[in-house]
């Protein structure tokens, strides 16, 4: 992200299957963070849609399905190079 913006340098990107699970990876997330990272700020965690987690160098964004569909945040910044790590592709 670095190229493209100068707000971040990463852009990670995770779905959940509904709001409940989206709030369980978002409080995971910075459960496991907390004692190295806390972020800078936290949107989104009471509607569980999408939920940014901004640790400055790296934002995280965690999607329902819905969501990450309708925003298509790969779309937008598709000339941006990209690091799958699913394991699925």
């Amino acid at each position: 992200m670095d190229e493209a913006v100068s707000y971040t340098d990463y852009f990670v990107l995770l779905s959940g299957a509904n709001t409940r699970q989206t709030r369980a990876i978002a409080e995971e997330i910075q459960q496991r963070l907390r004692s190295e990272h806390r972020p800078a700020r936290v949107e989104g965690e009471r509607e569980g849609e999408w939920i940014l987690i901004d640790y400055i160098d790296v934002v995280v964004h965690v999607f329902t399905t819905a969501a990450r569909d309708f925003y298509r945040l790969e779309t937008l910044w598709g000339d941006v190079p990209r690091l799958d790590v699913s394991g699925e592709g």
